[in-house]
């Protein structure tokens, strides 16, 4: 097998579509936001160089650097975020009033089968804009579940305490 013939990471044009590759961005709830959010890098500035490159050179070849650098910085926000509202939701669970806490396990398992109902649906749904909504609502699917795994956490960790 010839070394030369693999592509290398420099020889790799990136587009507007490996910005899809892995789950969606998380949704924030507007209750936990300011919370979730504070400190958080959002990339916008980044963003804004991405737009800024496209706008000016009309191609994704020419903005190379612009969409590897979002890439990079919307990775780590998201993981970030992720983190941030698994503690959120735990805290709540653990804290919150008992009664509370089960209406918004119940909100949470209410989204989570609105969720599965929609990705179904979805499947039937062909193209590029049915693989949009599928990688969208399975990434929103994900995670509510780890949301509503870790406020059952905090709920269950205040039976223990």
């Amino acid at each position: 097998m010839d070394v030369d013939s693999q592509p290398t990471m420099d020889e790799t044009i990136l587009v507007g579509d490996d910005l899809m590759m892995g789950p969606p961005s998380p949704v924030v709830p507007p209750e936990i936001a300011s919370h979730v959010l504070q400190g958080v890098d959002l990339c916008d500035g980044i963003l804004r160089n991405l737009f800024l490159c496209l706008q000016i050179n009309d191609i994704e070849p020419f903005c190379q650097d612009e969409i590897a650098l979002y890439k990079q910085c919307a990775e780590r926000r998201d993981k970030e975020i992720r983190r941030r509202l698994q503690d959120s939701e735990f805290k709540l669970g653990s804290s919150m009033p008992l009664d509370e806490a089960k209406g918004r396990t119940s909100q949470l398992e209410a989204e989570v089968t609105s969720l599965e109902r929609r990705l179904i649906l979805a499947s039937g749904v062909e193209g590029i804009e049915g693989f949009r909504q599928r990688w969208s609502l399975h990434g929103r699917l994900t995670d509510s579940k780890n949301r509503l795994q870790f406020l059952k956490q905090g709920i269950d960790s205040r039976k223990k305490g």
